[in-house]
């Protein structure tokens, strides 16, 4: 079954991505983009912290585009597994 869009999460800072959930059916899958990802696709650099979210909002369809591809090639990381999204993954 295809990912389906579930919610943001939070800017984690210490790790430097965004977590957000997305659906397969009714299960979560954990997600998270890195925030040079994010800057990459938009073609910026150092989004300030308190602009993430408002940032993952524009580049939502993008991201969780990449992230269903992803999950439907199996390529999940973690425990429990999730997608990590990277800039390489946008390319």
């Amino acid at each position: 079954m295809a990912l389906t869009q579930s919610h943001f999460q939070e800017y984690d800072f210490d790790r430097m991505v965004v977590r957000f959930t997305m659906k397969n059916d009714q299960a979560t899958v954990a997600c998270a983009v890195s925030t040079d990802a994010m800057d990459q696709l938009e073609g910026s650099s150092r989004t300030p912290p308190a602009q993430r979210e408002q940032q993952f909002l524009r580049l939502r369809d993008r991201i969780e585009a990449r992230a269903a591809r992803k999950f439907s090639d199996a390529e999940l990381e973690g425990n429990p597994p999730g997608v990590i999204l990277r800039g390489i993954d946008f390319r």
